[in-house]
């Protein structure tokens, strides 16, 4: 994150101290093709739910995220209408300069 050179007025949210909302997480979802696509299948609690070999309902996923924040993919960066989810080089590349970050842009840890 220290890397990214963020603005100070950056909303940033630490779900470990402030859990994702049911609103939040549906935001997030418009951005992708599934809530399959916001999980972080390296969590422990992935691999101890079995979700792998399991057959899991949208509705399901999006419930076990806002219970266990590990599930979701870490850090989001969202900037206006572009949505950054994850730590891959490639997503870290996408995250535009800061002096074309909005003042609404927030983050999810």
């Amino acid at each position: 994150m220290n890397d990214l050179d963020l603005p100070e007025d950056m909303l940033i949210q630490d779900l470990k101290k402030e859990p994702i909302s049911l609103d939040d997480l549906s935001h997030l979802r418009n951005f992708t093709a599934s809530y399959e696509d916001l999980l972080n299948k390296r969590a422990r609690i992935y691999k101890e739910l079995d979700l792998k070999n399991k057959s899991v309902s949208e509705e399901e996923l999006k419930e076990l995220i806002a219970e266990h924040y590990t599930l979701l993919k870490r850090p989001v960066f969202i900037d206006g209408e572009n949505v950054f989810i994850g730590n891959a080089k490639k997503t870290k590349d996408g995250i535009p300069p800061t002096n074309y970050i909005f003042a609404s842009s927030s983050i999810f840890l």
